[in-house]
């Protein structure tokens, strides 16, 4: 048994270490728990010959200059740690058409990608200044985004805000091409049409609008700071500890265990892994009955299929981009169904940038979504021992994606040295999320209390932060950890304090 801290976090992904931040920069001891052996959930890096490959994180929005995250980390003094590179304003994203052969760059900046699209669909230009303002003004309708204090809130949800996102995108513009390229985001919140809010559609498109960022270098360096952070006050941050059993009494946790056998207790628990996953290491009758059945009937997002291409070198040019490659028009809402035929219609694709990047890329990242069904097969299975159907499917589904790649690049295989690959089952594995969602549950506007959670429960010490709570990715998750540490500190200590630390800038 380990002495008692203030809070125990179950999960170090990207929610329990900027949770864990949080509380410890206000002075809490935290112990982080990671099941795996490399913390930072979708922020982890793995290392193969000597080269680092990004899981999950490799674009953000919010690190431009008085955004969000860039406020947060500020407040939390890593900013200046990070290794950062702003992609240029004037092409943050370039989509292909495969069978028209269209190619359109996207450009940064309320006013310049307003500019870009008008000069795409000249007869659409008023429209889509419209549409602009609209996601504009729904992001107003969540505060946090803007880091604001509960004080300065207190109006209600306009009715776009509940809008399905191609509702939102159709009421402006007519164009079905255009009407498509406005939704090229969806493989970055799970975008799916009649469900997706417009919200969560506004949310992530403006941030992005305003500036998009990658790390050079990879993205375990923010999982590293935000583990200082939390190491620097007398906190741990431990790996490899996964917690396999927790104690309930009275309607309070009094004990978790991991899987070696330690047994950790805390004043408060935080859990940052996927409910489902939660309820199988809580006591039956913690929760209520329909609260369990809503956890376990809630709809995932899809999942995706990656493949981390290590490059000869020479070879190949330095993108400092992202691509989008859609093999025609038609597919942008539908890339997560079942047996979509001459799979995959749609992928992105990156090259990460090296310190002192040079003319030439280093490595190559390509990944497509893909639903759940296409690994049920092989569901009951673990990692390194799913048999050699699987390990020969994944190479077939590797070489569809290539396919495709060589339509864009005619001599891509012979610029390969190594090609690795992550299906959903991969996913599921490794971020303990059911069915590999890459973005946990699905929001869904259909439904919006069914599909969302608050960060309080019925057992008073536990609270719960990650995508599956509020919003997900690089910007969500921090501001859903700022919620679920509020929870714990009082209401708008940590706002208040971003707020305080960035008065200079």
């Amino acid at each position: 048994m380990t002495d008692k801290t203030d809070c125990i976090i179950i999960g170090g992904g990207i929610g329990g270490l900027f949770s864990g931040a949080f509380l410890a920069k206000n002075g809490l001891r935290v112990t982080v728990l990671e099941k795996n052996a490399i913390i930072g959930g979708g922020l982890q890096c793995f290392h193969r010959k000597g080269k680092i490959f990004e899981t999950g994180m490799h674009v953000m929005g919010g690190f431009q200059k008085n955004g969000n995250l860039h406020k947060i980390c500020k407040y939390l003094g890593i900013y200046d740690s990070l290794q950062l590179q702003h992609v240029d304003a004037g092409c943050i994203d370039e989509l292909y058409y495969n069978k028209t052969g269209e190619i359109y760059r996207i450009a940064s900046g309320k006013e310049n990608f307003i500019k870009c699209m008008s000069e795409y669909f000249p007869d659409e230009a008023n429209g889509i200044r419209a549409y602009v303002d609209d996601i504009y003004k729904l992001t107003e309708e969540v505060p946090l985004f803007y880091l604001k204090e509960t004080s300065e809130t207190g109006h209600s949800h306009s009715e776009k805000f509940t809008w399905p996102a191609d509702k939102l995108i159709n009421s402006r513009v007519s164009d079905p091409r255009l009407r498509e390229l406005l939704a090229y985001l969806n493989p970055l919140y799970g975008g799916v049409e009649g469900h997706t809010p417009a919200y969560v559609h506004a949310l992530i498109n403006v941030l992005y609008i305003n500036g998009a960022t990658r790390f050079i270098g990879g993205s375990q360096q923010l999982a590293d700071s935000l583990k200082n952070v939390i190491e620097d006050t007398g906190g741990k941050v431990l790996s490899n500890r996964n917690v396999v059993k927790i104690d309930v009494a009275d309607k309070m946790i009094t004990a978790v265990h991991t899987s070696d056998g330690t047994v950790f207790k805390a004043d408060n628990y935080i859990s940052a892994i996927h409910p489902v996953e939660l309820l199988k290491i809580m006591p039956a009758g913690s929760f209520q009955r329909m609260f369990v059945k809503r956890l376990n009937e809630i709809p995932n997002s899809y999942s995706a299929f990656s493949l981390y291409i290590d490059l000869k070198p020479g070879t190949f040019p330095y993108i400092d981009h992202t691509c989008y490659y859609m093999e025609d028009y038609g597919w942008m809402w539908n890339q997560g169904d079942h047996g979509l035929p001459a799979w995959p219609k749609c992928f992105m694709y990156m090259t990460p940038p090296d310190p002192d990047q040079g003319e030439f890329a280093n490595r190559l990242l390509v990944h497509c979504i893909m639903s759940f069904e296409q690994v049920w097969k092989w569901k009951d299975t673990t990692l390194g021992h799913r048999g050699e159907e699987y390990e020969k499917w994944k190479k077939e589904t590797s070489g569809k994606i290539l396919d495709k790649l060589q339509s864009l690049f005619p001599d891509i295989r012979g610029k390969i040295a190594n090609i690795y690959s992550s299906s959903p089952l991969t996913i599921r594995d490794y971020y303990n999320t059911k069915e590999g969602a890459i973005f946990g549950y699905r929001k869904d506007c259909e439904n919006m209390i069914f599909s969302q959670l608050p960060v309080y429960t019925k057992v008073r010490n536990l609270f719960l932060t990650g995508q599956n709570i509020n919003l997900h990715g690089m910007c969500g998750v921090p501001l859903t950890a700022i919620y679920t540490a509020e929870a714990i500190l009082g209401a708008d200590t940590v706002v208040k304090g971003i707020n305080d630390a960035n008065k200079d800038n």
